[in-house]
């Protein structure tokens, strides 16, 4: 099923809840015209559920809709994305740290301020998705691989010596790298995953990043 309909079956399934509710809350007050409770039907609000593109509409019952609801358990892709996007983001939050006191640039500076402000609610967010979900999870061998962007030791060690116009140039062309890298982690685990609150963070990634790889590149 394709993301497009699960969401509109999400959403068409949420609305027959709300309006399940007020009816249940209707029906403890009887108008006068109305004797018994039984009087009412008893079958609930229909759902309108959504063809795939090019087909028709058509109305079932709120318990089939529940049913067509896809299984949204995270799998061992969902996982991995958040345990490793926790620590690719935490490397551009040690990057970022540097910039008050060696960069040269006020623009670079604001980047700084803004991925700082931006990645550390995601890596709280992550943390408490992981948390809700369990916590981490022992990755498989073949997930062991070095992720996308990251900045080696001897990278971050130069980024560290340096100052002034050589520090933001150097900053922005490891910033950059490092926002593609999380941008291709997350493309993958859209892919890959299968929840729903993980494909809403992973679009957010890509999102964001790609609008600050665009605005580093013009600086």
């Amino acid at each position: 099923m394709s993301n497009w309909l699960n969401r509109r079956i999400r959403g068409a399934v949420a609305l027959t809840l709300a309006a399940t509710a007020v009816g249940a809350l209707a029906a403890c007050d009887p108008g006068p015209d109305e004797d018994t409770p039984q009087s009412r039907s008893s079958t609930g609000p229909a759902v309108v559920a959504p063809g795939r593109p090019g087909e028709p509409a058509r109305r079932i019952s709120p318990a089939e809709a529940s049913g067509l609801l896809p299984d949204d358990r995270p799998n061992a892709a969902d996982f991995t994305y958040a345990q490793m996007m926790i620590v690719h983001h935490e490397q551009a939050l040690t990057m970022a740290a540097l910039v008050p006191q060696r960069a040269g640039s006020a623009q670079v500076k604001k980047l700084a301020e803004r991925i700082a402000a931006a990645q550390q609610p995601e890596i709280d967010a992550m943390e408490g998705w992981l948390k809700s979900n369990g916590g981490p999870r022992e990755q498989s061998g073949h997930e062991h691989h070095p992720m996308p962007g990251m900045a080696s030791e001897e990278q971050l060690a130069a980024l560290g010596k340096a100052k002034g116009r050589a520090f933001d140039t150097l900053f922005l062309k490891l910033m950059i790298a490092h926002h593609e890298g999380a941008v291709t982690m997350a493309a993958e685990v859209l892919g890959q995953g299968n929840n729903v609150l993980v494909e809403e963070m992973a679009n957010d990634v890509i999102a964001q990043q790609t609008a600050e790889i665009n605005r580093m590149r013009s600086m």
